[in-house]
């Protein structure tokens, strides 16, 4: 199962530690892009038809909806930019979400951290193929708590699952680890 994906791990290799093994990079789903292109195209649709009624009589007007124009494009751009630079990050040591443009955040979770996991999948998710996970840690303040809009969500459930609870996943090192009491 090929969950690492060789241009997410070139754009997230420098947080990594050397000791690390990488288990899941992913980006989030495309649906996150649907909103800013549907908007965009509505808006220069609108702009473009009300210029054309507008005509002559008002300059101010038409050049007043060419700059919201510009506008709705810089902003598509500026989402797809970030769609292409944010990366979810599973290793064999930590959870990583990194995200941002000018400020670049890199939130991390330790995997010993993680006490519980949540994996929700609505029924649009289910039909094109996203989900959200949310991570509980006995801290209450967390800097990676919930990430949504994963693609391959099933596939990344399933290695995620496996890393954390798995055979020779953490909690079962957890368990390996545990000094037995004297009533055992």
């Amino acid at each position: 199962m090929a969950a690492v994906s060789q241009q997410g791990l070139a754009q997230v290799e420098r947080y990594l530690l050397p000791s690390e093994r990488p288990v899941i990079t992913t980006r989030r789903h495309w649906v996150v892009v649907v909103e800013p292109v549907a908007t965009t195209a509505a808006g220069i649709g609108v702009a473009a038809w009300a210029a054309d009624a507008i005509g002559d009589s008002f300059p101010l007007v038409v050049n007043v909806l060419l700059l919201a124009s510009v506008a709705l494009v810089a902003r598509l751009l500026w989402e797809l930019f970030q769609y292409r630079r944010d990366w979810f990050v599973v290793t064999d040591e930590r959870l990583l979400l990194t995200y941002g443009l000018l400020t670049r955040r890199v939130a991390i979770m330790p995997l010993t951290k993680v006490t519980d996991m949540s994996y929700n999948v609505s029924v649009v998710g289910r039909v094109l193929g996203y989900g959200e996970f949310v991570f509980e840690s006995a801290g209450q303040d967390q800097a990676l708590h919930t990430v949504n809009y994963l693609a391959r969500s099933q596939e990344l459930f399933s290695v995620l699952s496996n890393e954390l609870f798995g055979e020779h996943g953490i909690a079962s090192s957890r368990r390996r680890r545990r000094p037995r009491s004297s009533e055992d």
